[in-house]
């Protein structure tokens, strides 16, 4: 109890320079709005249901279009049952909105015992999912207090995460003695929460639902229609999800690779929106010829880098490109690097940079497929670039293995489900 007082007493301290990070207005950044009030559990009803809802929280985009499968199966199963999804960020919430017909979206408490307390007041949830490790000590704890019982999904735990939970012990009990269910993603995942102190009999590995992923008809079609909107003899790579600090590098690996493919196109899609003007303005500055995918405008033989300035088209911006370059990876441990999955779906050889280690397993698992390759730095991502140009089968070799592995690995979505099934009977 002494420890959660004094957890809230800091929350109450940084709450302000957090709210201000989140709200502060920013170019492409969707606003609030008069939905602030959300973030301390003023919510609106949800529409009425005779089911008490289930509760799924999704931190912000990453993790939204992660669960977006699970959403879907437990609506299949159960059409009546009412899901209502938190996320805490503007652009989780953006998201969200395109699943009005699944799930109804709230914004994520702070997480204050009042603020949680409201919520739950409001919404009645029977029980909380939390997607991978986004953990809260008060909201746990307001949870349990209310019998409502709660299940972290397609959990995972960094060693990097695990090792700073040992230096406070105390606090991880904290969030432990609430948590009634892990469903992990790997064998080492759910090692470190049993090492941790979790109950080997609360802990199942049910894999990573992230390799559940459809490639939709949509997707494919929007793809094949922008790639054949220019010229099909280009060579075409990406950066996906770009972070400060990589755009630079980036387009510097991009300018060497021109120097020996004049006609190539790099498309750059930075993580945030808000970074869109920025990653513009420095794309021109480079001296590269620059359209941005917002603009509709079509992409020329001199256009030299197409800037992915819009939400919710990854699939379709991987899909136009022949090589992935997956981003987070190249600034040290700052990120530790995003998911490669979705271009391994669509059968796409891979670089990464060499910082990964909240994808460790699985990056691990593609470079040891010779399916991805790390590279250091803007002169590795360029050589490597310019040899899988170089060699159509080599392309297509790493892309097969990409994919097989893939497909090998899913059927966690099922597992899940049906794990969450057996202890709700329970619960």
């Amino acid at each position: 109890m002494i420890i959660r007082c004094l957890y809230s007493i800091l929350l109450f301290i940084i709450a302000p320079f957090f709210l201000y990070g989140l709200y502060k207005s920013k170019p492409n950044k969707p606003k609030f709005g008069s939905r602030w009030k959300e973030h301390f559990g003023v919510i609106p009803q949800l529409k009425e249901s005779k089911d008490a809802p289930i509760w799924i929280h999704a931190v912000s985009v990453g993790e939204l279009l992660a669960v977006i499968p699970l959403i879907k199966k437990l609506k299949a199963d159960n059409p009546a049952q009412s899901i209502v999804i938190t996320t805490t960020t503007s652009t989780g919430a953006a998201e969200a909105d395109k699943l009005d017909d699944l799930v109804e979206h709230r914004y994520m408490p702070l997480d204050f015992s009042f603020a949680i307390k409201r919520f739950i007041k409001t919404i009645k949830p029977k029980t909380l999912f939390i997607m991978e490790t986004e953990l809260w000590p008060n909201t746990l704890a307001c949870c349990q207090q209310k019998n409502i019982p709660i299940a972290v999904i397609n959990a995972r735990l960094s060693q990097r995460s695990a090792n700073r939970y040992k230096k406070f012990p105390a606090v991880f009990n904290i969030l432990l003695k609430n948590i009634n269910l892990v469903l992990a993603q790997t064998e080492q995942d759910a090692q470190r929460f049993i090492d941790l102190g979790m109950k080997p009999e609360q802990v199942n590995v049910t894999g990573s639902i992230k390799f559940d992923i459809s490639v939709s008809q949509q997707q494919t079609q929007q793809a094949a229609t922008l790639r054949h909107s220019f010229d099909q003899n280009r060579e075409v790579w990406i950066a996906a999800s770009t972070h400060k600090g990589e755009d630079e590098q980036i387009i510097a690996a991009h300018q060497q690779l021109l120097l020996e493919k004049p006609n190539a196109l790099l498309i750059l899609v930075p993580r945030h929106p808000e970074r869109f003007l920025s990653v513009k303005t420095l794309s021109e500055n480079s001296g590269l010829s620059v359209v941005t995918r917002s603009s509709q405008q079509p992409i020329e033989n001199s256009t030299q880098l197409y800037l992915g300035d819009s939400m919710g088209e990854m699939m379709v911006l991987l899909g136009v490109a022949d090589i992935c370059f997956i981003a987070g990876s190249l600034i040290g441990d700052k990120v530790g690097g995003h998911n490669l999955l979705e271009a391994a779906a669509l059968k796409k050889p891979i670089l990464n940079g060499p910082s990964y280690f909240n994808f460790k397993q699985i990056t691990e698992q593609l470079v040891k497929l010779n399916a991805c390759t790390i590279c250091q730095n803007s002169n590795e991502i360029s050589a490597n670039l310019l040899k899988l140009f170089n060699d159509a089968n080599l392309r297509q070799q790493q892309g097969k293995a990409a994919l097989d592995f893939v497909l090998q690995n899913q059927g966690a979505l099922n597992k899940t489900a049906l794990t969450i099934k057996n202890y709700q009977a329970e619960w």
